[in-house]
């Protein structure tokens, strides 16, 4: 079997795989409204983190991006589907864990995201689809095209919901006051 065909088939397992560790974890299909929806616009919606997309999939896109360049300077001697296949179990790891009551808790203590419950399964899988799409499109894009990309899906959240990777990181690992007052509002 080719190395793509190895690779697709992989990557379709642990897509399933995950989505079945999410069920099991109790985590719902969809949206508990009943709906499912291309985009939530609202950061402080009970939708987001609910529905296909919303603005925090661009943190994810990043994701890829900063995946591509972290395996590509660590493992550039493997081919570019087994790099895949490592941020593809590194996302869906996140996924996993970002789900549990201890992560949770800690972005309804630590980050602005106070009404937060966890991920719709859907959304979720559609996170790891960002992600994907941020490495593939690394692969494909010249560095500088890359980094300006990264630029702006940073910037675009921090401006529209005052939250982005950077922050959500710098947030979980040391809180900081003056920060959660600013994206409150405050």
């Amino acid at each position: 079997m080719p190395i793509r065909s190895r690779a697709a088939l992989w990557t379709l397992l642990i897509l399933v795989a995950t989505a079945a560790v999410l069920l099991a974890m109790g985590r719902p299909p969809i949206c508990a409204c009943g709906t499912v929806a291309l985009w939530e616009p609202s950061a402080a919606s009970p939708r987001t983190s609910q529905m296909l997309a919303d603005w925090y999939s661009p943190s994810h896109l990043v994701h890829g991006f900063l995946f591509y360049a972290a395996l590509w300077w660590v493992a550039r001697s493997r081919p570019a589907e087994h790099r895949f296949l490592v941020a593809l179990l590194v996302e869906v790891g996140w996924e996993i864990i970002e789900n549990t009551p201890l992560i949770i808790d800690r972005y309804r203590e630590a980050t602005a995201a106070i009404g937060y419950t966890g991920d719709s399964v859907i959304n979720s899988l559609s996170d790891v689809a960002m992600m994907a799409l941020g490495f593939f499109a690394a692969r494909r894009l010249p560095l500088w095209v890359s980094v300006l990309l990264v630029l702006l899906l940073e910037l675009a959240p921090l401006l529209v919901i005052r939250d982005n990777l950077t922050l959500n990181v710098w947030m979980l690992l040391a809180p900081n006051d003056a920060i959660r007052a600013w994206q409150s509002g405050g």
